[in-house]
């Protein structure tokens, strides 16, 4: 009986404007849904505003029209009962009323059509979420600087989230609270210019780089060639060649084994939030119980008491992995080894880096600037080498600075090596000493194996085959 008055304002009572919106709203949500099918069966939509309309938006109509039918029968109901003409008897009510059997198939039905397009809507969403389109263009502004470097790195084909949430479900709920409060800083436009890192709720890397990168494996000494051109009227070419002692373990310990061997825990005292300045170091080895601290040599008593304590792992070092921004002079340097540049240009070094050091107020000032300063110093020639310089020299700058998140040159910088940022000097500078006076390795052979040092033709290069001539 219980059920049957449940169910009497339930068929009778439905008729109302609140549950007719919710109507209205499931069934606008359904078709658009259908016509959107076709193109969700394609894969990622590139266009991130149709995916907002197809996995955010459009879902939180369907669901919103499935609330308001409920609601509008109990606003009804109470609605009528304060007025006192709620009716306190029905038509009888049993299994062959015909409008009994209209509702129970019409509820069936469309409660198998809402299931289907309900669950579809909420994987999609979800997936969307996840995409690298939702990730880098969504909030255009916001995230241009870090999806520019993105697409222009070593990771550009791992998806976002496969580094910043990893699997399993903690993780990826802790993301979209997160993410939540992000939105709200973008709709409200309250966030900082630029954004700033290390990211604080980021993912231990040991749970996600070792998913692909594994430290402790053995790996052979690695050869790095550096090729540097200078400003002279020939672009003149020198290399510096490394042998970098990068491997895991063996009769070379290397870098990965000297701090992530087994039993050693390294951690640090940052003294500041983009952890640049690092006056304090803890060696651990639970292999031979060693536990030696090294302090700066100039600190202070006591003013190392309130910093804050950090375990090493990879991003104190490869802190850049995927989002890493040049400096001019090197991201020049790469586009001529590249060929993207000529260096049969006179002076091109020297143009291109004085056009990219000038003040811009926007990328598109960039643009016009950095072109006029090329075609201006280049008068004669071919123009479509020249025009090709001056399309990479503009390209350098568009995935460098980005004047309206306030990222200029050196914003962020890149722990990996010591030539442009500390770097490795941050702990590796000679000044950081035990109480019992063992000082952090400084020498430059620690890490790797200078084989030529900006020489135009190294003999190395051509012992091993390798020495070519300079891109045109």
């Amino acid at each position: 009986m219980r059920l049957r008055a449940w169910m009497y304002p339930a068929i009778y009572l439905s008729q109302n404007w609140i549950s007719r919106a919710g109507v209205i709203l499931v069934t606008t949500a359904a078709v658009l849904w259908l016509f959107l099918l076709p193109t969700s069966f394609r894969g990622e939509y590139q266009h991130p505003y149709i995916g907002i309309l197809a996995f955010l938006i459009l879902p939180g109509v369907f669901f919103a029209g499935l609330a308001l039918i409920p609601l509008g029968i109990w606003l009804h109901i109470r609605a009528a009962r304060k007025a006192g003409t709620y009716p306190q008897t029905y038509n009888p009510l049993t299994l062959q009323t015909p409008q009994l059997h209209q509702l129970a198939w019409f509820v069936g039905v469309t409660t198998l059509v809402n299931i289907a397009i309900g669950s579809q809507l909420s994987y999609r969403a979800v997936t969307y979420m996840d995409s690298v389109t939702f990730c880098g263009k969504t909030c255009h502004t916001v995230m241009q600087p870090e999806y520019a470097a993105y697409q222009n790195s070593p990771h550009s084909r791992v998806e976002c989230v496969a580094c910043h949430i990893g699997p399993g479900a903690s993780w990826f709920v802790q993301s979209k609270l997160s993410g939540l409060g992000q939105v709200f800083a973008v709709i409200l436009n309250d966030y900082p210019r630029p954004i700033p890192t290390p990211v604080r709720n980021l993912r231990p890397a040991r749970e996600t780089c070792e998913a692909c990168h594994w430290p402790q494996k053995f790996a052979e000494d690695r050869l790095e060639i550096i090729g540097k051109y200078a400003d002279d009227e020939h672009n003149t070419l020198t290399k510096t060649v490394l042998l970098m002692r990068i491997s895991g373990g063996g009769e070379h310990p290397g870098i990965h084994y000297a701090h992530l061997a087994p039993g050693v825990t390294i951690s640090y005292n940052p003294a500041d939030e983009s952890r640049q300045t690092i006056p304090r170091v803890e060696y651990r080895n639970t292999m031979t119980g060693r536990t030696t601290i090294y302090t700066v040599t100039d600190s202070k008593p006591g003013s190392l008491q309130n910093l804050p304590l950090r375990q090493m792992d990879c991003m104190d070092c490869h802190n850049r992995p995927t989002h890493a921004f040049q400096l001019p002079d090197r991201a020049v340097d790469l586009a001529m080894e590249s060929g993207a540049i000529s260096s049969a240009l006179p002076f091109i070094k020297k143009v291109a880096v004085e056009a990219l050091r000038k003040d811009y107020k926007s990328q598109k000032e960039a643009g016009r600037g950095i072109s006029e300063a090329i075609e201006d110093a280049y008068k004669t020639g071919d123009r479509a080498v020249i025009d090709r310089a001056a399309s990479a020299v503009v390209a350098i700058y568009d995935r460098n600075v980005f004047p309206q998140m306030h990222v200029a040159w050196g914003s962020y910088p890149n722990n990996l090596g010591h030539t442009d940022f500390p770097g490795c000097f941050r702990c590796h500078d000679g000044s950081h000493v035990s109480a019992d006076g063992r000082q952090i390795p400084s020498d430059c052979d620690t890490c790797h194996k200078t084989l030529a040092m900006d020489e135009e033709n190294p003999k190395i290069l051509t012992q091993l085959g390798l020495s070519e001539g300079p891109a045109k």
